[in-house]
């Protein structure tokens, strides 16, 4: 399974576009324009093993600076500073990755940063 075959390639194009230039990343505004708010928590969590590139269950912060390729192997990596943003919003526990389950209504439902 592919990205694609869960969201919308367009969305996807413009989504990645709009945070081209380095510092600019907003996981909140990116995840809802590849269309991420709208879909079942189901297809979210298929989304988040796609992006678990490793399959360890988590999304630790290597993976995350490469978030952006998951959606278009062409995009750009995070930079530090955005990558260490995402983690902190989506690490609940402190333990240095994202899972795909989190504290009650803090789900990867919402988005795969746990938001």
């Amino acid at each position: 399974m592919s990205i694609t075959d869960l969201l919308n390639s367009e969305d996807i194009r413009k989504a990645v576009g709009a945070f081209a230039a380095a510092d600019t990343f907003d996981y909140k505004k990116f995840f809802q324009m590849v269309g991420l708010k709208k879909k079942s928590p189901d297809d979210v969590k298929k989304v988040f093993h796609i992006l678990d590139k490793d399959k360890s269950g988590f999304i630790e912060e290597d993976e995350l600076g490469s978030i952006l390729k998951g959606f278009a192997a062409d995009a750009r990596e995070l930079t530090a500073k955005e990558t260490k943003t995402l983690l902190a919003a989506g690490d609940k526990d402190g333990d240095g990755k994202i899972g795909a389950e989190g504290e009650p209504g803090k789900t990867v439902s919402q988005d795969p940063a746990g938001n």
